[in-house]
């Protein structure tokens, strides 16, 4: 039997997106590290709304690492956040752990195949796209699925927790 090639097998959110056999396609860019976000570069790199990009988001919500997955148009509203989960308190986790955790670098955290599963929360305004955008992985690939893909492979909870 023939092994994948690391470079043939992908990230490992391409792997597990492949894995659960669900359709979705990838979009690479050149990453330039000089742009002041990663979200809205890759929306402009594709050349779709940033309402329809979505950002990974590491948080602490009492003491819980929590993923928050938001339109990359607008930013994470922490206290809804914490009551979508049942919490008290959010804030943004350590980003040493957060890449620790997850296996990704930051400006490349997918919300899938992480090394660690953590509760997620993805933004309900993602329900109201037939496809969204999130990081595959790593700076400059981008993966486009449905949004109910993304939330049952993330065994995520939709909730309004951005703000414009």
């Amino acid at each position: 039997m023939a092994k994948k090639s690391k470079q043939a097998a992908g990230t490992p959110a391409i792997v597990a997106l492949t894995t659960a056999g669900v359709p979705f396609t990838t979009h690479a860019y050149e990453h330039d590290p000089a742009h002041p976000s990663y979200g809205e570069e890759a929306a402009e790199a594709m050349g779709v709304s940033p309402t329809q990009v979505f950002k990974t988001l590491v948080t602490d919500v009492d003491g819980v690492l929590t993923v928050a997955v938001v339109p990359v148009s607008g930013s994470l509203d922490l206290k809804a956040l914490a009551a979508a989960v049942g919490g008290k308190r959010a804030v943004m986790a350590d980003p040493a752990l957060a890449e620790r955790t997850t296996g990704y670098v930051l400006g490349g955290i997918s919300p899938l195949g992480q090394r660690k599963r953590l509760r997620t929360v993805v933004d309900a305004s993602a329900s109201g796209h037939a496809t969204v955008c999130c990081s595959a992985g790593r700076r400059g690939l981008e993966v486009e699925l449905s949004p109910a893909d993304l939330t049952a492979l993330t065994g995520a909870t939709l909730a309004p927790i951005a703000r414009a």
